[in-house]
C-alpha cells in the first residue's frame, strides 16, 4: 500500500496544481467588481487557492502529519 501512496500524492499535485490556476484567472476576473455577491465569489475563489496551497505543502511532506498514537 506504500506504493499507492505515492500515487496518490501525484494525483493530490497535479489536481492542486489545476485547482489553483483556475481559481486565479477566476479571481482576476472578479478583481475590478464590487457587489456583494461579487466580494463572495473573491472570498471563496481565494480560500480555493489557498486550500491548493495546503495541499501542494501536504504532498511535499511539508505539512506535520496529524493522526493518534
Amino acid at each position: 500500500m506504500e506504493g499507492l501512496a505515492g500515487v496518490e500524492k501525484i494525483i493530490a499535485l497535479i489536481g492542486a496544481v489545476a485547482v489553483f490556476v483556475f481559481a486565479i484567472i477566476g479571481l482576476r476576473g472578479e478583481w475590478r467588481k464590487t457587489g456583494l455577491d461579487d466580494n463572495v465569489t473573491k472570498v471563496l475563489l481565494g480560500l480555493m487557492a489557498f486550500g491548493c496551497i495546503l495541499v501542494l505543502l501536504a504532498s511535499f511532506g511539508v505539512l506535520p502529519r496529524g493522526g493518534g498514537a
